[in-house]
């Protein structure tokens, strides 16, 4: 008999320690009513990173996602204010934001034409005269949360969820010192993996575990006896020494600086950062079995004279993730075997992921 979700979810001890712990289950990466769950309780209630602040730096400027679901569109107004509003006209649910982005003075639905402003308030709908009872005031496009920090844009659909600021605890102070606001973004990457986001998430939260057998780039530059792993109550943050090798040297040269830091922010959001390099990865689900990974870089310099070494450094950043993805999706289809339930996790290297699974199972309790 198929188990229900509670029952799935109490698989899981979120309470044992580290040195005791499981994974949560395998059911959890393979069961489509955790796909459900976790739009409702974990996309749909945490603040959620959903693009760069760039993109909205000028009025009319707006880019569109969706989460859990929602299609969203998020843009500047011409009073400079940043707002965030479900992509739905109030006439009959048509997206009023038909493209990934652009610039815009106002949102206008392709099926009918009612036209809304940058406020979200509705300008205009056509040939609606003698409708009764219709206050156009109550009609504009229903409003989300929206909120900054540094660079990124983040929105939550939770209307009662506290401040983002709250949620980060003391990142901002910790981030602070590494001055990515000066950072510029260079380029935008996207992959399709065939796996379950929580196995990508799991990857890159075992405390550089795999890094010594999977990325052998990688590893020339890190000192791997020194990573270290800090928890907070939300965010965990994996750093290491970097070292000179030119055993690869296309790591040698673009990986550079005193240390590597990987910030993850719950759910699904990363910050990877070397002297000079930064790149940012936000992990959204697809279906059960699969996902997408942004990928945003950034540069100290994005002149035309940096134009090839950046360039250099994306394609470095292509072999890690190939390295990744083919992992992740050999780690999905063994999640399938009879032979796997959960597994075991290194006191030393695993504690980010430990922290990941408490976080994602207080998340889906709420919900049952």
């Amino acid at each position: 008999m198929r188990k229900t979700l509670a029952e799935l979810v109490d698989l899981y001890d979120a309470d044992a320690p580290l040195e005791e712990a499981y994974t949560i289950p395998a059911p959890w990466y393979l069961d489509a009513c955790f796909e459900q769950a976790e739009r409702e309780q974990v996309y749909g209630r945490n603040w959620i990173a959903v693009g760069r602040l760039d993109q909205v730096a000028k009025e009319g400027q707006f880019f569109t996602v969706e989460i859990a679901g929602e299609p969203l569109v998020i843009v500047r107004g011409s009073d400079g204010v940043l707002r965030a509003f479900f992509n739905v006209c109030r006439h009959h649910a048509a997206a009023v934001a038909n493209v990934p982005c652009g610039t815009v003075q106002h949102l206008r639905c392709p099926y009918h034409g009612w036209t809304y402003g940058l406020d979200g308030s509705l300008k205009g709908a056509p040939e609606f005269a003698g409708v009764c009872n219709f206050d156009r005031a109550a009609n504009g496009l229903v409003p989300v949360r929206v909120a900054v920090w540094e660079l990124f844009v983040f929105v939550t659909l939770d209307a009662d969820a506290p401040e983002l600021k709250a949620c980060f605890g003391d990142l901002p102070e910790r981030v602070a010192p590494l001055a990515i606001g000066n950072l510029h973004f260079f380029a935008r990457k996207i992959y399709t993996l065939k796996c379950n986001w929580k196995v990508y998430v799991d990857n890159y939260l075992d405390g550089g575990y795999h890094v010594p057998h999977l990325h052998k780039g990688l590893n020339s530059v890190l000192d791997y006896k020194e990573y270290t792993i800090e928890n907070s109550a939300r965010y965990s943050l994996q750093s290491s020494p970097m070292v000179s090798s030119q055993e690869h040297a296309s790591f040698a040269t673009t990986r550079t600086g005193d240390r590597a830091y990987y910030y993850w922010l719950y759910p699904n959001f990363m910050i990877n950062i070397y002297e000079g390099v930064m790149d940012t990865n936000l992990v959204l689900p697809l279906g059960t079995d699969r996902c997408m990974v942004q990928f945003d870089f950034y540069f100290a310099d994005v002149s035309e004279a940096a134009q090839e070494g950046n360039a250099k450094s994306v394609a470095v950043s292509d072999r890690i993730q190939d390295e990744d993805v083919d992992i992740c999706e050999s780690v999905q289809r063994g999640l399938s075997s009879r032979a796997y339930a959960a597994g075991r996790l290194s006191v030393r290297r695993e504690g980010g992921e430990h922290l990941f699974h408490r976080l994602l199972a207080a998340d889906l309790r709420k919900g049952i």
